[in-house]
């Protein structure tokens, strides 16, 4: 399983109403939630048998694998929106001050601040899904966040400051 931006965790497990997996969510206190059951669809286009947890992408959406199903019955790759909002992960998610931090999301041409905690960062745009940032003096233990023309991008961890 894997703690989402939400705050709940999502997985994929055996079984379910088709006995061919099922991705699920769970709350912090333990509520299970199937969201959907695999091998729905004719031919078991849409996979079964999970092969891989779900990761979250920086556009919100869970990805992962099924082991067999699909076009080939070779597996699949699918994906699992649950109207999660975008955010920004920072690579690494530790570092001292002046230290090189790449930040990944997406829609990032554009972006006009990066923050550490609050403390502005010098950053260069590298792509649409890439910002190369120096943390700043003055910079503390927190969330980093990106203004793109799209609105403000909070990162998925915090950020650690190490001395």
């Amino acid at each position: 399983m894997i703690q989402a931006t939400d705050g709940n965790f999502y997985g994929t497990s055996i079984g379910g109403a088709h006995d061919k997996g099922t991705a699920f969510e769970s709350d912090p206190s333990g509520s299970l939630t199937t969201l959907y059951n695999f091998c729905r669809q004719a031919s078991c286009a849409d996979g079964q048998d999970p092969y891989t947890g779900m990761l979250q992408a920086t556009d919100g959406t869970f990805y992962g694998t099924t082991a067999t199903g699909g076009a080939y019955f070779g597996g699949t790759v699918f994906s699992l929106s649950m109207g999660l909002g975008p955010f920004v992960k920072t690579i690494p998610a530790a570092g001292k001050v002046r230290a090189k931090v790449l930040i990944l999301g997406n829609n990032l041409t554009g972006t006009s601040s990066v923050s550490f905690n609050g403390t502005p960062a010098v950053f260069t745009v590298v792509s649409d899904t890439a910002i190369k940032a120096s943390v700043p003096t003055g910079a503390t233990s927190g969330t980093v966040q990106v203004v793109t023309p799209s609105g403000t991008l909070s990162s998925n961890v915090r950020f650690r400051l190490t001395q």
